[in-house]
């Protein structure tokens, strides 16, 4: 019997919920390295804060929104949410009422990474 590598075992795909705005290249920094945790946990992590700044202005009332309603979509993809810190911003807070609402799994996260009770 063939057993598959780890490379070719299930991982569940997983949204990263975690500030970005304010300190953004501390935020930033801070959600790569909670995107590694989360891989060497067995998920794939999905950060699209990290992602869409790189073409939507988060200044822009109209493009932020846009990007909010993609992440929202994408979280729908993902099987549990999880919440980086102490700190919950705007975003964050819509996303997580948003899992709640699906009945999305939200684990939280302090910023040693160390799981948590709800924030």
């Amino acid at each position: 019997m063939k057993t598959e590598t780890p490379e070719k075992q299930f991982r569940p795909l997983v949204y990263i919920c975690s500030p970005y705005s304010g300190d953004v290249e501390g935020n930033t920094e801070r959600t790569r390295q909670f995107c590694r945790f989360a891989l060497e946990q067995g998920q794939i992590p999905l950060a699209p804060h990290l992602m869409f700044p790189q073409f939507l202005d988060d200044d822009d009332p109209e493009e932020r929104g846009l990007a909010i309603f993609m992440d929202l979509v994408l979280q729908g993809k993902c099987q549990e949410l999880w919440v980086l810190g102490d700190v919950i911003s705007e975003g964050m807070s819509i996303e997580i009422e948003t899992a709640k609402r699906r009945r999305q799994p939200v684990r939280y996260f302090n910023v040693d990474f160390e799981e948590v009770e709800e924030i």
